[in-house]
C-alpha cells in the first residue's frame, strides 16, 4: 500500500498526504497553510518542528484506528478501509516535507533527526500492521467484498490492504511478531546510515588541480565551472573537481591526464568503501541479512519473492530471464566497443590495456571519428533553461496543458523554481517545482517526488504539489547551465515522473502501484528529447539563439546506438547484482566486495566496465528499488513498445496521447499494470522495439 503505511515508502516520494491540526499556532504543521495553493511553507519550518508534529501525528492516527476497531458496526468499507485510508494524515503531512527536504536540502541536524525519526515511524509502521484486530476488520471486509457495491478502484484498493497486511506479519503470533518488529527497527535506522554515508563519501572527495596543465583537453565551460567551485572553497586560482557526474564525467571523457582519470574515477567507485567512518559494507551486508531473515519469517524464500509478488514480473526466473537475455547481446556489443578503442590506444601509441577510468575519454574519441559527433558541438544548444521550456512545449503538444512561473510562493531551496499547471481551459492541475543545481545538502542523481499527491477528500478534489530535482552542471561566470545530451535525457525522464504525478485520477490517497511500470511514464519521455521536430522547438544556441542545425540532428540520429553495449552492460550488471544480493535464503551471510566479485565474473562481466553501481553506493537498493533495480530494463520494453503506438500514428497525435494519459498517467496505483498496458495498447508489450532501438537484435 501507498500511504496508509508511508514509514516503509518513506525514502520513495510519491507516498503521503496532508491535513491540517490545530495546537501550537509557532508550529506550522499544526496550523492551515494559508499559502497560493496551499504549498508547505518552507520558509517557516524549522528543524524542531518536525519531532514534535511526528509524535501528534503518531498519537492522532492512533487515536483514530482506535475508533475503526472499536465500532460496534459490522466491518464496511466505509467505516474501515475509507477511514483507515486518512488516519495517518497530519504524519503524511509533515512527511512529505521532511523525506523531500533530507533528500534535496539536508545537514547535520536533519541527518540526526532523521536517525531518531526512522525507528520512531517503523514502529507505528508495525503497530499498524500487526495490529490484529484491525486486520480482522480488514479481512471481514475483504471477505465479505460481494456485499457491498464497490467501485474498480476500492476493489483494487481493498485487495491490496488485505494482501499487503498479510506480506507485512498480520498473521504472525507472538514471538514471531516481536522478531518482526526488531527487524524492522533495526532496517529503519541501518537505511538512512547507509544513504548518509554515500552523501559523506560524495561530498568528501575532492580532486585539486593546481597545475593548469592538467587541464588539458577539457573544455572551456567545464575548466570555468571547475574554476568557480574551487573559488567557491576559498580555493582561488585553482581547479575543483567531484564525484558529481555533472563534474566527474566531462573530466572523465576530456582530460587528457589519465592519472588524474584514474583518480577521479576511483574516487567515485570507492564511496562506501574506504574503511573509515562511512564504510558500508558492514550496514550492507547486514541488510541483506536482515531482508533475508525477514522473508523467512513471513514464509516466503527471499526477499526478491516477497517485492515481485505485485509486480508485473511476478516470479525472480522472469526477471533474470529479461536481464540474461539482454546482457548477453550487450556483451557482444560492449566488447566490440572495448576492442575499437583499443585500436584507437594503440594508433596513439599507448601501451597499456583499456580500463574502466579510461572508457568515457576513448568512448568521446571513437564517436568524433565513426559518427564527426563531438559532445561538447551539442552543449551550446542545450541550455538548460530551453530544454525545460522544451519539456513543458512537449507536454502541451500531447495533453494541451500549460506551465505558468509563480512569483511569490514559498520555495523548498532558493535554487528551486515554481510553476502553475493548467488544463487547456485553464482550470488548475497542480504547482510543478524544479530544483535542478547540485549542491553539498543534495543527494545524487536526479529524481521526480511530491509534497502533495491528488485525492478526492470529502467531495473536494485535492491537486498535487510535485517536485523535480537533479544535478546538472550550473551557470559558470557568463555562460547559462549547459547540458550534455545525457542530461537532456534526465530532465526529460524525471519529468514524465512528474506528469504522472500530476494527472493521477486516484480518489483515494492509498495507491499500489506495480513497481516495474512506474518507469513507463519517465521513460517514455526520453524518445521525445531526441525527435527532429522536438529538438528543432528547443535547441536552440546559447549565444546566437540559432536553432540547431540538421546536420548536428542527423549526427546525433546517426550516433544513437554509440555506447549501446557499455549502456547496456552496466545497468544489466547493476541488476543483477541487486537480483543476486536479495535472492538470497536466510541465513545470508556475504562481504560485499567479495560477493560482487563472484557476481561479476558469474555473469561473464568484462573487466573494462564496472557496474553502474557498485555495491557500498548503490542506493537505489537500499532506499525502494531493492530487488527492483531490473524495473528500468523491464520499463524499456513497455515504453519502447508503447511509442511505437505514437510513431504509427504521428508522435503528437492526439487521440492516442488521450489514451496513454487515460489509460497509463491516470491510473497508475489504482488498477492492475498488465490491464492498463492492454487498455492503451491493445495487446501485450513485445520487445523487438527495444532490440531494435539499442541496436541489440
Amino acid at each position: 500500500m501507498k500511504r496508509v503505511f508511508i514509514i516503509m515508502m518513506a525514502a520513495v516520494f510519491a507516498t503521503l498526504s496532508c491535513n491540517t491540526q490545530k495546537k501550537e499556532p509557532a508550529n506550522p504543521f499544526f496550523a492551515e497553510w494559508k499559502t497560493p495553493f496551499g504549498v508547505p511553507p518552507f520558509e517557516e519550518i524549522s528543524t524542531e518542528h518536525y519531532m514534535p508534529a511526528i509524535d501528534s501525528g503518531i498519537t492522532l492516527a492512533r487515536a483514530q484506528v482506535a475508533e475503526i476497531t472499536g465500532n460496534a458496526d459490522a466491518p464496511t468499507f466505509a467505516n474501515t478501509v475509507a477511514k483507515l485510508d486518512r488516519v495517518d494524515e497530519l504524519l503524511s503531512r509533515v512527511a512529505y516535507v521532511f523525506y523531500s527536504q533530507t533528500s534535496a536540502n539536508t545537514n547535520e541536524t536533519m541527518e540526526q533527526l532523521q536517525m531518531e525519526i526512522a525507528p520512531k515511524m517503523s514502529a507505528f509502521s508495525d503497530e499498524l500492521l500487526l495490529n490484529t484486530d484491525l486486520f480482522a476488520r480488514i479481512k471481514s471486509v475483504w471477505e465479505n467484498k460481494d456485499s457491498e457495491q464497490l467501485s474498480d478502484e476500492e476493489l483494487f484498493m481493498l485487495e491490496n490492504l488485505y494482501k499487503s497486511f498479510v506480506r507485512n506479519g498480520a498473521l504472525l503470533v507472538g514471538e514471531d511478531q516481536e522478531t518482526l518488529k526488531r527487524i524492522n527497527q533495526e532496517l529503519s535506522v541501518l537505511t538512512v546510515k547507509f544513504s548518509q554515508n554515500v552523501l559523506a563519501e560524495t561530498n568528501k572527495f575532492r580532486l585539486v588541480i593546481d597545475n593548469e596543465a592538467d587541464l588539458k583537453g577539457l573544455p572551456g565551460s567545464v575548466v570555468a565551472t571547475a574554476a568557480e567551485m574551487a573559488a567557491d572553497e576559498g580555493m582561488e586560482g585553482k581547479w575543483l573537481f567531484t564525484t558529481q557526474k555533472p563534474s566527474m564525467i566531462p573530466f572523465l571523457q576530456y582530460a587528457e591526464n589519465r592519472d588524474l582519470r584514474k583518480k577521479l574515477y576511483d574516487g567515485y567507485l570507492n564511496r562506501g568503501n574506504n574503511g573509515d567512518e562511512y564504510d558500508n559494507n558492514r550496514i550492507l551486508a547486514d541488510i541483506v541479512r536482515l531482508r533475508a531473515e525477514r522473508a523467512k519469517l513471513l514464509g516466503y524464500n527471499t526477499h526478491a519473492d516477497i517485492v515481485l509478488e505485485t509486480r508485473m514480473a511476478k516470479r525472480t526466473g522472469n526477471v533474470l530471464n529479461l536481464l540474461n537475455d539482454l546482457l548477453d547481446r550487450a556483451l557482444v556489443v560492449a566488447k566490440r566497443e572495448r576492442d575499437e578503442m583499443q585500436q584507437i590506444i594503440e594508433a596513439e601509441g599507448g601501451n597499456f590495456r583499456l580500463e574502466p577510468h579510461d572508457w568515457w575519454y576513448y568512448a568521446e574519441k571513437l564517436r568524433k571519428s565513426k559518427y564527426d559527433l563531438d559532445e561538447n558541438e551539442l552543449r551550446p544548444y542545450f541550455t538548460l533553461d530551453n530544454v525545460r521550456d522544451g519539456a513543458f512545449a512537449v507536454a502541451n503538444r500531447l495533453y494541451g496543458i500549460t506551465f505558468t512561473p509563480i512569483d511569490k510562493i514559498p520555495l523548498p531551496h532558493p535554487d528551486a523554481q515554481a510553476f502553475e499547471v493548467k488544463e487547456a481551459d485553464g482550470s488548475h492541475v497542480g504547482v510543478l517545482y524544479m530544483d535542478f543545481y547540485p549542491r553539498e545538502s543534495k543527494r545524487q542523481g536526479a529524481w521526480c517526488g511530491t509534497y502533495r499527491d491528488h485525492q478526492v477528500t470529502d467531495g473536494r478534489e485535492i491537486t498535487p504539489v510535485v517536485t523535480i530535482v537533479g544535478n546538472f552542471t550550473p551557470p559558470a561566470g557568463d555562460k547559462p547551465a549547459l547540458l550534455s545530451m545525457d542530461d537532456v535525457l534526465t530532465l526529460f525522464h524525471e519529468f514524465g515522473h512528474g506528469l504522472q504525478a500530476l494527472f493521477s485520477e486516484n480518489t483515494y490517497s492509498s495507491t499500489t502501484v506495480a513497481w516495474d511500470i512506474v518507469e513507463l511514464p519517465s521513460q517514455i519521455m526520453e524518445h521525445w528529447a531526441t525527435q527532429p521536430e522536438v529538438l528543432a522547438m528547443y535547441a536552440k544556441h546559447y549565444e546566437t539563439g540559432e536553432v540547431i542545425p540538421p546536420e548536428l540532428i542527423e549526427k546525433i540520429r546517426n550516433s544513437s546506438y554509440f555506447n549501446a553495449g557499455f549502456d547496456n552492460v552496466e545497468v544489466m550488471a547493476a541488476s543483477l547484482l541487486d537480483m543476486a544480493y536479495y535472492s538470497l535464503e536466510a541465513p545470508a551471510e556475504v562481504d560485499p566486495q567479495q560477493f560482487e566479485d563472484e557476481i561479476m565474473k558469474k555473469i561473464g562481466m568484462i573487466p573494462e566496465i564496472e557496474p553502474r553501481y557498485r555495491s557500498t553506493y548503490f542506493l537505489h537498493i537500499i532506499d525502494g528499488y531493492d530487488a527492483g533495480y531490473y524495473v528500468y530494463t523491464w520499463a524499456a520494453v513497455l515504453d519502447h513498445d508503447a511509442f511505437e503506438a505514437f510513431r504509427e500514428n504521428g508522435i503528437f497525435d492526439q487521440a492516442t496521447a488521450a489514451s496513454f494519459r487515460k489509460n497509463v498517467l491516470e491510473k497508475m496505483g489504482i488498477m492492475e499494470a498488465e490491464q492498463m498496458y492492454l487498455d492503451f495498447r491493445g495487446r501485450e508489450p513485445e520487445k523487438e522495439p527495444l532490440l531494435r532501438n539499442r541496436g541489440l537484435n
